[in-house]
């Protein structure tokens, strides 16, 4: 949840803060599932010193053995039962072999084609036409029946620009976000900004294509030294916004189809592009196929990335989403290799604390020297405003409940209390209420690079005030949901949401 405060201090600049993690009500450490566990427990105990002293301290034991697991949490807010689900699954994906892939004419995919792995395996990908005529790709997985349509951004940037802009932009980028809680059929979206080095191909075609004949030979030989020299250590960014829909049937209407589909995100687009013009997102455009088929070609396999740049100048790839995957891929606990590269992705285990400026993800989203190829996605689940009233009471009820607990007060108690208070009023006064979460992905060249890497990504995470954590066991489905291909990972998982959330 989010929520904007005006500063009224001596602080020129607006400040943002009151973001709060989901929580239930609990004894302790322990969330309402387990508490309800141990009151059962306890009962059982006490009735069974009734009929044994022995037996009851049996009991006993065994309620705490179970209920350990539930209580002991990491500096990452992970509880050792899903420390150890975590490391059996990947004991198990390990003895199975389902941490490598192989594709293309040895691999053991269909025809030979170089398909997506893991959970985009069963991925398809079309191309329709939005009502201004632009193709667009649709992106379905027939597994989840969602269907994503991807945007693609350019930023305007901060640099020169006065703060009060910014705060405009980021207002409305409230605003675009409240307002996907009322977009019918959206289960998530999600924001990748990725930074990669420039190749130069395009300046290089830009200039060349624009060089008039008769042009000067001053003009020609500073146009060739700015092409010799510009490349060098500049880097490419590129913003994407996927959004991703659920093709479920609504009452009265059968499921609908991947055409069904088309026409309607078709209608919406003109919309949701237009909707971001006031954002400081730019203009804003859907990708086609191609350009999809390409950005996740090139995130697999960064060596093809000046292939496929000069294959663009000269009318374009073709490339399909068939041969958008790697070949070869292998998982590791810590770390996940992709054709030519080795990756290592961060996903964020706590929100800041306290208030924040608009500028404090700069340093994160901008090139690294140490970093070939780095992307941050902010994936994004809005509640409807049904569900979001109902969210944010339980949260309060909650918060004053664990307030209680302490004779004395505590004041993280206090400060949880007084900011789920905050954030049902706004969200009475018309506030939407979004679940996020946060995924860096640093991709280099060489395995001997990933330490310097993760150095610094450490360093970048301070001062943007977020904790990160390693995906243990996951890198690649981690990898994947940093992609702008629109996967809900929550959606994905074998334990329902429900009890994750109450455990």
């Amino acid at each position: 949840m989010a929520a904007v405060s005006d500063n009224r201090g001596p602080a020129p600049h607006r400040t943002y803060g009151n973001w709060r993690r989901p929580a239930t009500a609990g004894l302790g450490q322990l969330g309402l599932a387990p508490t309800v566990l141990l009151l059962l427990g306890l009962i059982v105990v006490v009735l069974s010193m009734l009929v044994s002293v022995l037996l009851a301290l049996g009991l006993a034991v065994i309620l705490t053995l179970m209920l350990a697991p539930l209580a002991v949490r990491d500096r990452y807010n992970r509880t050792l039962l899903v420390r150890m689900t975590t490391r059996l699954a990947w004991s198990r994906s390990v003895s199975s072999g389902s941490n490598l892939y192989r594709s293309g004419p040895l691999g053991r995919t269909g025809h030979g084609t170089c398909t997506l792995p893991g959970l985009a395996a069963s991925s398809t990908l079309t191309e329709a036409q939005d009502s201004y005529g632009r193709p667009f790709a649709l992106l379905s997985y027939p597994s989840s029946g969602h269907h994503v349509v991807v945007l693609s951004c350019d930023a305007d940037g901060a640099s020169l620009v006065d703060q009060d802009q910014i705060d405009v932009w980021v207002a409305y980028w409230g605003q675009w976000l409240s307002g996907l809680s009322t977009e019918p059929g959206l289960v998530g979206a999600s924001v990748t900004v990725e930074t990669a080095p420039d190749s130069g191909l395009r300046l290089q075609h830009e200039v060349q294509s624009n060089l008039s004949a008769d042009a000067p030979e001053l003009a020609r030989t500073m146009l060739q030294e700015v092409l010799a020299e510009y490349p060098a250590s500049s880097a490419q960014i590129s913003t994407r916004i996927a959004l991703t829909y659920s093709g479920a049937p609504r009452p009265g209407h059968p499921r609908r189809t991947t055409d069904d589909m088309a026409v309607d995100l078709g209608n919406r687009l003109p919309g949701l592009t237009s909707g971001l013009s006031m954002t400081g997102a730019g203009a804003a455009r859907p990708l086609t196929a191609v350009e999809l088929a390409e950005a996740v070609r090139i995130a697999y396999d960064p060596a093809v990335s000046p292939l496929i740049e000069e294959a663009r100048t000269m009318g374009g790839s073709g490339l399909g989403w068939q041969d958008a995957g790697p070949q070869g891929a292998e998982e590791s606990w810590d770390h996940y290799r992709h054709d030519s590269a080795w990756s290592a992705t961060w996903s964020m285990s706590d929100a800041p604390r306290g208030e924040v400026l608009s500028s404090v993800l700069n340093g994160l989203l901008l090139p690294h020297t140490d970093i070939a190829r780095k992307r941050v996605t902010l994936l994004y689940r809005p509640h409807d405003p049904a569900s979001a009233a109902r969210i944010v009471e339980r949260d309060k009820r909650d918060a004053m409940f664990k307030a209680k607990q302490s004779a004395t007060g505590r004041a993280r108690d206090d400060a949880a209390l007084q900011a789920a208070e905050q954030s049902a009023q706004e969200e009475a006064s018309g506030a939407g209420v979004v679940r996020f979460g946060l995924l860096v992905t640093a991709t280099v060249n060489t395995r001997d690079e990933l330490p310097r890497a993760r150095a610094a990504v450490d360093n970048l995470a301070a001062p943007a005030r977020v904790m990160l954590r390693p995906v243990w066991g996951s890198q690649a489905s981690a990898f994947a949901a940093g992609l702008p291909i629109g996967l809900v990972l929550p959606l994905h998982l074998a334990v329902p949401a429900t009890i994750r959330d109450n455990m």
